[in-house]
């Protein structure tokens, strides 16, 4: 159950945290990837904190984070500086020094108000970030923003954003996971960054586009299908899938489908065919699903510490009798189709569709459920050496994208908690749809798979 804490977080003046030590001055091109419009906007991450007894804490977690930002931005210096957009309308980064925004804060609440351990949605969430969001500008603005906020029981939260065009979800990772081995002392981060953006991810001439990539054309952009709703009628809702109810899912599969499967990609088919049948699309009608791929370590050979846009969308279609007609295992097999699918071409066809389409904000199709794996922004990995992550994601949900977060609840077991963002009603029956199919006896209501 979410929790209902209450707190007011008294925030100090804005900061900006400039590199510890002179860095170069010099303007860095964004590869094809970084360069388009519908990147121009913060992506963020937060992160709950418990004091470790074996080592010695700070005198204030604040400072000694602040020190390791400045610190990290002698290695990660394009970070501190600024955006522009030069002749002919490419983004590039001026590397200006100019700095961070830091923001440090307090809060009457403890660790144990976020929930045992923190799960989705936070309470007060809008009182752990920095005032930013998709519709702050990004040119000319600080490329980072991060706050700290210091909790009763010792613990602290960490949110931090930074602009899409420069990082992807797994840069942003690795840069606060730099923060964190500076703040326990090391002389350097454990992972250098590179940029490598001239080299990296350059399209074709003339490009050539694939439809099974997100989002299957260069041209005409087509209305969501959840977007004529009123904000007001959307709600966020969190759904928990731990051990029993994975094993309950696999249930529905052949056999050899419930061993190679991964979490991911079983709730991702399941939950792509619950969302199809709670909107209630007619039949015949085509319904697609996209899905965000981390393209390190397939084509082109992306150099260990790359922290710019690398991310791949396979997209995979389905009539919605044929989805929601035949067994789940069907709809799982679409999902691996596509993953496999990710070749050297699948690659360079995505960036040829990026820059085809680099100057629309908006990209969507029709009847489109875009699913993204965070589950490493949990990463209990990032260990300050006197704190440590117990928790953390996508600190809030406010667009039809379905964030997949990894947690474990109050018995240590490991749970994947996945956002979904609907209107009122389709979220009722969405709700429903999965109880049958996770209840003891679901396969008395539900045709097998086998």
């Amino acid at each position: 159950m979410a929790t209902t804490a209450r707190f007011t977080a008294r925030r100090s003046k804005a900061q900006v945290v400039a590199p510890a030590r002179a860095t170069p001055r010099e303007t860095k091109a964004l590869s094809d990837m970084d360069d388009c419009t519908y990147l121009r906007h913060y992506i963020g991450a937060i992160l709950f904190f418990r004091p470790v007894r074996h080592e010695p804490p700070p005198t204030d977690p604040a400072e000694a984070i602040r020190a390791a930002l400045a610190e990290a931005l002698v290695h990660y210096y394009p970070l501190a500086g600024r955006l522009r957009e030069m002749p002919g309308g490419r983004l590039a980064v001026e590397c200006t020094a100019q700095g961070a925004v830091f923001v440090e804060a307090d809060a009457d609440a403890r660790l144990e108000d976020f929930g045992q351990p923190a799960l989705p949605p936070y309470p007060c969430i809008e009182e752990l970030v920095c005032d930013v969001d998709d519709y702050t500008p990004v040119l000319g603005n600080p490329l980072l923003h991060m706050q700290l906020t210091r909790l009763r029981c010792g613990g602290f939260v960490l949110s931090v954003h930074t602009c899409h065009n420069v990082a992807d979800g797994f840069g942003l990772l690795q840069f606060v996971k730099a923060i964190a081995d500076l703040a326990r002392g090391e002389a350097r981060p454990a992972v250098l960054p590179v940029w490598n953006r001239e080299s990296m991810f350059k399209a074709r001439t003339p490009g050539r586009v694939r439809q099974d990539i997100f989002p299957g054309h260069a041209s005409g952009i087509v209305t969501a299908d959840t977007l004529p709703t009123p904000p007001a009628d959307m709600v966020t809702q969190y759904f928990r899938f731990g051990p029993k109810e994975i094993a309950a899912l696999r249930s529905h599969l052949p056999e050899h489908l419930a061993r190679s499967c991964t979490v991911f990609e079983l709730l991702s088919a399941f939950l792509w065919r619950c969302r199809t049948v709670a909107l209630g699309y007619e039949p015949g009608l085509p319904v697609r699903l996209v899905f965000r791929m981390n393209a390190r370590g397939k084509y082109p050979p992306i150099p260990r510490g790359y922290y710019g846009n690398c991310v791949l969308r396979p997209m995979v279609e389905a009539g919605v009798d044929d989805l929601c007609g035949k067994p789940l295992g069907h709809a799982l097999e679409l999902v691996q189709r596509a993953k496999l699918s990710t070749t050297e071409e699948h690659v360079r066809s995505t960036v040829d569709m990026i820059t085809a389409l680099r100057a629309h904000r908006h990209l969507d199709v029709d009847r489109a459920f875009h699913v993204v794996d965070t589950t490493r922004l949990g990463d209990e990995k990032i260990d300050m050496g006197w704190a440590t992550a117990v928790g953390g994601g996508v600190p809030y949900i406010t667009d039809p994208m379905s964030y997949h977060m990894a947690l474990k609840n109050g018995d240590g077991q490991v749970i994947t908690a996945v956002s979904m963002f609907l209107p009122k009603p389709a979220m009722e029956r969405l709700t429903k749809e999965i109880s049958i199919w996770i209840r003891d006896d679901a396969k008395k209501l539900i045709p097998s798979s086998m």
